[in-house]
């Protein structure tokens, strides 16, 4: 007798669970999200059924029907979001790891002097109703492999700040102008990282000699094409960080179009602008820490490759339907969010390592952990060594 086929859908699902981190299985039960069998038959029923509701977007209704017809599990809506809410660690853990393993094959990037170039940024999520709770992601990208390196998930209550992400040695961080302030960079720079921030108009910068500087009486200096450079410092708590501020002069239309958005957003929310605010918009501003050997112009470079972070949010919300969170309780909140980062990695996993390392779409595990590791690295080093012949190779 033949060797039996499974269905497609069956060899697809096999094939993403080779994605899944080792021990995921045994995770689900140290973290609570398994606890018996009497609704799901083991870990893996039990994710597939999340997957229905997280992944593809069902409601739980609809979730709990399409679980029975298909005969992976008789359960409820209500069952199902229990199981969901005791699911949050373990899906968290998930999507840690697997960001972990996949996304770490390029540490740096070409031509950034060995720095480990990562670009931040936080982005809200808001649950149903007029007065539903607004939750934080707060997200990091390696700019090498395009990759996300670092998120947390958060209430409101967690503000937006550079000392949210975890900081090591040669680390280049860019962000906007909403992680501009002097502790964040002081964190940052006590870290031994690097730097490259955009600057809050208000910003209270001071001179070597520590006397206060008046930025836009240096931008007034600009003229079209110019790049400005001046040193430049913060001082919080007595410690002083020394840097460099570079900037540049906005087109006419680029600086006309920001400050019609600034007033649209003004106006919604109620607010006056600030004729500093405006004056301010006709420059792009920068503060870093990069030694001279990176000219301003590289930096200013630099920041604009930032985008790249709110690509992967635009991604997240219009693909995964992140932007709309649609659940009321925090713990299966954080789990649906976490679940939604999972699969967002899994389908990063699938379409940029599953097709350069694996002609057949999926990792082959060895039989036990040591080889498993050796294995891995031996394709890591292949990979590296493919990126190096070949440079005009892109994900």
């Amino acid at each position: 007798m033949g060797e039996q086929t499974l269905p497609i859908e069956e060899d697809d699902w096999l094939a993403l669970l080779s994605f899944l981190p080792r021990g995921w299985k045994e995770k689900a039960r140290e973290l609570g999200a398994f606890t018996r069998t009497r609704k799901f038959a083991d870990p893996e029923t039990l994710l597939r059924v999340l997957f229905m509701h997280i992944a593809e977007g069902h409601s739980l209704r609809t979730t709990s029907e399409l679980a029975k017809l298909s005969g992976l599990a008789k359960v409820s809506d209500v069952a199902i979001m229990k199981r969901l809410a005791a699911s949050n660690e373990w899906l968290q853990w998930m999507a840690n790891e697997v960001k972990s393993k996949w996304f770490s094959c390029r540490e740096y990037v070409e031509d950034s002097d060995h720095y480990r170039v990562r670009i931040v940024d936080g982005t809200t999520i808001q649950e149903p109703g007029a007065t539903g709770t607004t939750w934080k992601i707060h997200y990091s990208i390696n700019l090498s492999p395009l990759r996300c390196d670092e998120v947390l998930v958060s209430s409101p209550k967690t503000g937006e700040g550079l000392w949210n992400f975890k900081v090591n040695q040669n680390d280049l961080i860019i962000a906007d102008r909403g992680f501009c302030s002097r502790r964040g960079i002081q964190y940052v720079s006590d870290n031994k990282g690097f730097f490259i921030v955009r600057v809050k108009h208000k910003m209270p910068f001071i001179r070597m000699d520590g006397s206060a500087i008046n930025l836009l009486s240096l931008m007034k200096t600009l003229k079209l094409n110019d790049i400005g450079n001046w040193d430049a410092g913060i001082e919080i708590n007595g410690e002083k960080t020394y840097g460099r501020i570079c900037a540049i002069k906005k087109s006419k239309s680029a600086s006309k179009k920001d400050k019609a958005r600034i007033m649209k957003e003004a106006k919604k929310k109620g607010r006056k602008v600030f004729d500093s605010t405006l004056e301010a918009s006709d420059y792009i501003i920068v503060f870093t820490n990069l030694p001279s050997s990176s000219s301003s112009a590289k930096i200013l470079e630099f920041y604009r490759l930032r985008w790249q972070v709110e690509l992967s949010f635009k991604r997240l919300k219009s693909i995964l339907g992140l932007g709309h969170l649609k659940k009321f309780d925090e713990t299966s909140a954080k789990a649906w969010l976490h679940g939604k980062l999972l699969v967002s990695f899994l389908i990063e996993a699938l379409s940029s390592v599953g097709e350069v390392f694996f002609p057949w779409g999926y990792p082959i595990y060895a039989a036990d952990a040591h080889a498993q590791k050796s294995m891995e690295r031996n394709i890591l080093s292949s990979f590296t060594s493919y990126k190096d012949n070949f440079p005009s190779f892109s994900d």
